[in-house]
């Protein structure tokens, strides 16, 4: 039995497999580690190139296309490690990134999942969107990152280096133990894909079990690779589950004044894709919000499950104000920047 298992979910990604997978077995096999492709339910030649090139490979096959959430769901019953990597497919490895991560959950118990530094693979002296140096969530459910705000991504010169328990770790390149996982009950699965990993450790903050960025540790991402970031379906993907998201974890006090905040900003964007004639983008939004509505109910229990099991209400990473605000009022477009005045005090107090 490995002590961890890197596995990484495909859907119709032969050429992504062609192009990465080398590099990640490459960087990545050992006695200690390993690694797995699980397929979920492909239709091109995914499999046939696997059982091909890569024969000794564990590859697991999904029946369909469960999605990201449900796909890695079924994929982690299926190994038996004590920590598990979910990797993106579009992502290409650097050797020895597995160590940090791993001796990082070796060395804090108290931590359930970690993430490493995320770079872009087209730009590499940059962050990357989907993650960067841990992600983060101001007060009205929107995610950033350190090294990405909103649309801008900064370029990584060193200024995040130090390790730091975060809101949440990306999707992309997520290293869990097991247990924690399947404790917390793993990615909702009724998102199919985007904001499932937020959701997922808002839950273990919240229980008390830390999440946190190991920036020694470095890969470079594609992002977009399934859903690019104009499309219609990840627009309304991202509005309806983000919705969910705070249904189900946000206490009560807070919930309904962040509802009234979020749908005004949300009708700003509403109008901002109409302006730009973004007709079909505008009518996800409406989309996801009809179908949060509808939803809303059936996680009635979920919600009262999540918080009864809270220990923690002011989580890492949380940004008690909007990012909105700070970005296109305060001119605040860096993670230094975000917290420039607070240092400032810190200085004064000393």
């Amino acid at each position: 039995m490995a002590k961890t298992s890197v596995i990484i979910l495909n859907w119709n990604g032969e050429e992504l497999l062609k192009q990465f997978l080398p590099s990640v077995t490459a960087h990545t096999k050992s006695e200690e580690c390993t690694v797995v492709v699980a397929d979920n339910g492909s239709t091109d030649g995914s499999v046939t190139f696997l059982q091909n090139q890569f024969p000794d490979l564990e590859l697991i096959l999904l029946d369909q296309n469960h999605g990201f959430a449900e796909g890695y769901n079924k994929a982690i019953q299926q190994v038996d490690s004590e920590y598990v990597i979910l990797l993106n497919s579009d992502v290409e490895t650097t050797p020895g990134w597995t160590l940090p991560l791993v001796s990082y959950l070796d060395d804090h118990p108290e931590t359930a999942a970690v993430q490493p530094t995320i770079r872009s693979f087209h730009q590499r002296s940059h962050f990357e969107y989907a993650g960067a140096a841990g992600g983060l969530l101001d007060r009205y459910g929107y995610p950033f990152c350190r090294g990405r705000i909103l649309e801008r991504v900064e370029e990584d010169f060193g200024q995040y280096r130090d390790v730091l328990p975060v809101f949440w770790a990306t999707g992309a390149c997520f290293c869990i133990r097991k247990s924690d996982y399947m404790a917390a009950g793993g990615l909702d699965s009724r998102f199919f894909a985007h904001m499932e990993e937020i959701d997922l450790c808002w839950r273990l903050n919240a229980r008390g079990r830390g999440v946190v960025c190991v920036p020694s540790s470095i890969v470079y991402h594609v992002g977009g690779a399934s859903l690019g970031k104009e499309n219609p379906r990840k627009l309304y993907l991202n509005f309806r589950n983000n919705l969910l998201m705070l249904y189900k974890n946000m206490p009560g006090k807070r919930l309904l004044l962040t509802y009234v905040i979020r749908l005004v900003f949300d009708l700003l964007a509403l109008l901002h894709l109409l302006m730009q004639g973004k007709v079909k983008s505008s009518i996800a939004v409406v989309e996801a919000y009809r179908d949060f509505l509808l939803m809303r109910r059936s996680y009635r229990e979920k919600r009262e499950e999540n918080l009864l099991l809270t220990k923690k209400t002011l989580l890492p990473g949380e940004y008690r104000r909007s990012i909105l605000i700070a970005y296109y009022l305060r001119n605040r477009k860096t993670y230094g920047a975000l917290f420039r005045d607070r240092q400032k005090s810190i200085r004064n107090e000393n």
